[in-house]
């Protein structure tokens, strides 16, 4: 007997866009244009491209007219639903596609409130430096008391005959599915800034590193899997690394527990980071995997370290990857292979539970050639590899970037009205003084930087030129090259410094940018005692 349609054509055409929107990355173009596809007459392109655009409190007219209709239709169809439950597996398929997208965008905006409160009972924001602490693990559940009130649509929509959506899919989880969508959503829109071509990439990048290409999947089995693959994050300094290993961390997986109430975790508690190049090996080791008392000098009493406090939905970030000596490779390749590790001075076996995000701004493969990182350590951390791009990119890919990304950081300096005004102000100095073309070797931090100069003293001088040469007047003083340019040009050109001299001005000058002993090791590519020695020579 041939099974009757559920759909009408109308309504069949509807369905399957609204599959493509579920199939598309929604922050690449392609998913404003099925949104335009399945709206058809009723798209209004006024702010429709909001997957570029900063972050509203509000939804969008075209999803407000999407929820709409998705609601009129999965109506119709419930009516028309046979009790015998005999419906094709198509249009089976089609109904959950459409009753899914209609949960989300139903409950988002009360999700978002529990986002924002989450966060304010830890005082943090979306801005930079919000990171867990120790004193953090175990924090109380994010409650949503809402549950009820989804479960019932749930079973409203999916407890139909014949439709088996729930078999091994418990609303408890598809709940805690929806949590994470919009918690991606709202942690790669309030952490990266701009709405380039190759920021569009760098959101669907982490979006994909968050969820994979396949979110059915993903929803499916791999939720409970993921955080066993390493993400590493590559790109220029100063191109924002931290917050994209930061997006993801605070956009994991958290189950949610009927019985209390509330989700399991804390995902504002989640995040574990370590600048690996700031410390000593032996205080790497200590930070991260904790040392028992007496197992160093300075060792007091027992110290639990990120491997220890970092839950199974929490995440270590290991920033400066490549500047990690192969002792502490060899270690960390063990907990990404077997999940394991020892304290220092500890003969007792531990277990790692959580995700490991690293990140550099280094040639890992010329590392590997050169001896310096360990092939076996990169293939480890490569299953997933996602990059940020420079600022000059950026700019290069749309005008519109260098007002957006200024008023971006003129808000956040000094709020919106005002910073509004300065954030013109801004971009009329940096036009008229830099250039268009100016190459933002620093990225976006300099950029950062730029605009707290011109508040401060109404300019700023680059620390370099196109083509690495001094800008006037930037860095003068002794710290700038042992004496002054004009100095140190004096006495390369007749060729009056030997090479030793040569390393240890050159050590000074990179110094003095960088402050730390360990990032100037790092831009030299040297040993930081090697480094030390020569700053100490020059005194």
């Amino acid at each position: 007997m041939k099974q009757p349609r559920l759909f009408s054509e109308e309504d069949r055409s509807f369905a399957e866009a609204v599959r493509r929107i579920n199939a598309t990355n929604p922050f690449l173009p392609e998913r404003i244009a099925r949104e335009r596809d399945a709206l058809g007459e009723g798209f209004v392109e006024e702010g429709a491209t909001w997957n570029t655009l900063p972050p509203s409190e509000t939804s969008h007219p075209n999803h407000v007219r999407l929820t709409e209709r998705m609601g009129a239709v999965i109506e119709r169809t419930r009516g028309a639903w046979p009790r015998d439950g005999r419906v094709a597996r198509e249009e089976a398929t089609a109904y959950g596609e459409l009753a899914g997208l209609w949960l989300y965008h139903t409950y988002m905006q009360r999700f978002d409130r529990v986002i924002r409160a989450a966060e304010a009972a830890h005082g943090k924001t979306a801005e930079p430096g919000g990171a867990a602490t120790a004193g953090e693990a175990g924090a109380k559940p994010v409650r949503a008391d809402f549950f009820p009130a989804f479960r019932t649509d749930v079973e409203r929509l999916l407890a139909l005959p014949g439709l088996r959506l729930l078999e091994g899919q418990p609303v408890e989880h598809l709940f805690a599915c929806a949590f994470q969508i919009r918690r991606a959503f709202h942690h790669i829109f309030r952490s990266l800034a701009g709405g380039s071509a190759p920021m569009a990439r760098l959101r669907a990048a982490i979006w994909q590193s968050i969820f994979t290409h396949d979110l059915p999947r993903y929803r499916r089995t791999l939720y409970a899997r993921i955080g066993d693959f390493a993400t590493l994050v590559t790109g220029p300094s100063g191109t924002g690394k931290e917050l994209v290993a930061r997006a993801i961390a605070l956009s994991r997986y958290l189950p949610y527990d009927v019985r209390r109430g509330g989700f399991t975790d804390d995902f504002s508690a989640a995040f574990f980071p370590l600048n690996l190049a700031a410390l000593s090996p032996t205080l790497i080791e200590s930070e991260l995997f904790g040392h028992r008392r007496g197992a160093f000098t300075g060792a007091l009493a027992d110290r639990a370290g990120w491997m220890d406090v970092c839950s199974a939905t929490g995440s270590v970030f290991l920033d400066e990857i490549g500047e990690v000596e192969t002792g502490i490779q060899v270690k960390l390749l063990r907990v990404l292979q077997s999940r394991t590790f020892q304290r220092l001075g500890d003969t007792e076996t531990r277990r790692f539970s959580g995700k490991i995000i690293a990140a550099t701004n280094r040639d890992l493969s010329a590392k590997i050639r050169a001896g310096r990182f360990r092939e076996d350590f990169y293939y480890r951390l490569c299953s997933d590899v996602v990059r940020t791009p420079s600022l000059r990119e950026q700019l290069d890919a749309s005008e519109a970037e260098l007002p957006l990304l200024t008023g971006h950081v003129a808000q956040r300096l000094l709020g919106e009205e005002e910073g509004e005004k300065f954030g013109r102000e801004a971009v009329a100095w940096i036009e008229k003084n830099l250039g268009r073309h100016y190459a933002w070797p620093g990225n976006f931090r300099e950029l950062e930087q730029c605009m707290r100069n011109l508040l401060v003293r109404g300019e700023y001088r680059p620390a370099l030129q196109a083509g690495g040469s001094p800008w006037p007047g930037a860095g003068q003083g002794r710290e700038a090259g042992g004496g002054g340019e004009a100095d140190w040009n004096a006495l390369l050109g007749p060729g009056k410094l030997t090479a030793e001299e040569v390393l240890r001005r050159y050590t000074r000058h990179v110094h003095a940018q960088a402050i730390t002993v360990e990032e100037t090791a790092r831009r030299l590519d040297q040993d930081r005692r090697t480094v030390k020695a020569r700053l100490a020579a020059e005194e």
